[in-house]
């Protein structure tokens, strides 16, 4: 959470948090805003598998994106850094430090570097009531590898992390959407959904493809606000806004709603904050725990 900018009330920061939007994103030809179709009341909420379903695995390994699949996650999450010799990679913080048995940043390391980390071990030490031996020694994944393996048959949530620190990072993801068809027929996907603390980063993805979907991330530390003139700015290059839940209010939800946005909050991993979301009418989520979500859902459902 190191590159941040300011905006009127809000905080944009440069860290890291699915859209089977429950209606189809759409932009009518000439228009300059990317609203999507706001879902009514009896779609789906989307379950975003944060770092795959993190909560249970190491963040950012394929086995965590495969829980996160079985657990019926909507959207695998991808964070991207971007290796010293131009490989994008699934990780979160711009360092190997937390999540691996290495130290140092990504943009000075080769992938054959980090490929010889083990990207399991430290979850098993720090979470023993969830540890399996197959953990240890897990690699961290290169995005190509996650495609390679997952394919067209999920859906991934991508974030441009830092890309202030990774010239190119742009291009570079385009290209692999595109080489692994992923960016769907006339450019509009429905497998993809792309998030940025970084409004240059999603403006820059914005110009490059006007139809892949966005979603401004957005981090404050006070009790969240947000303008009228804020949310139409983002309505021009965005579908939705991602903002930390732990500061916003039912207003705050509805506000985003009324402007035709959507609005997918992070990270929540507790039922009663879980349930207090969709009372507030979000559109989605991120968790760490995407069974206990899809549970709550029910729950929720079973209500009305």
């Amino acid at each position: 959470m190191k590159n941040w900018v300011k905006k009127s009330a809000f905080v944009l920061l440069s860290a890291g948090v699915v859209m089977q939007t429950t209606a189809p994103v759409s932009m009518a030809a000439g228009t300059t805003s990317a609203q999507p179709e706001l879902s009514s009341p009896e779609t789906k909420i989307i379950t975003a598998a944060h770092r795959g379903a993190s909560g249970y695995a190491p963040e950012h390994t394929l086995l965590s994106y495969e829980m996160g699949e079985k657990m019926k996650g909507d959207y695998i999450e991808v964070d991207l850094q971007m290796t010293k010799d131009g490989e994008l990679i699934a990780m979160h913080d711009e360092t190997v430090d937390r999540t691996t048995n290495g130290t140092g940043l990504v943009k000075d390391m080769t992938l054959e570097e980090i490929k010889k980390l083990d990207a399991g071990s430290w979850f098993n030490e720090r979470y023993p009531q969830y540890a399996k031996p197959e953990y240890a020694g897990l690699q961290v994944p290169t995005l190509e590898e996650i495609f390679k393996k997952f394919g067209r048959g999920a859906q991934y949530y991508i974030e441009t992390k830092s890309p202030g620190v990774y010239p190119g990072m742009e291009e570079k993801l385009l290209e692999l959407l595109e080489k692994y068809k992923l960016t769907g027929e006339n450019g509009c996907s429905s497998h993809v959904l792309i998030q940025s603390f970084s409004p240059e980063s999603l403006k820059k993805v914005h110009e490059m493809n006007p139809s892949l979907p966005l979603v401004q991330l957005l981090w404050y530390d006070a009790p969240a606000s947000i303008s009228d003139v804020e949310l139409e700015d983002i309505k021009q290059y965005a579908i939705g806004v991602g903002p930390n839940f732990a500061k916003i209010d039912q207003a705050y939800v509805q506000k985003v709603r009324d402007h035709h946005l959507l609005i997918h909050p992070y990270t929540i991993n507790e039922k009663e904050e879980m349930r207090k979301a969709l009372e507030w009418g979000v559109t989605g989520v991120f968790t760490n725990f995407p069974d206990r979500f899809n549970e709550v859902i029910q729950e929720y459902k079973s209500q009305k």
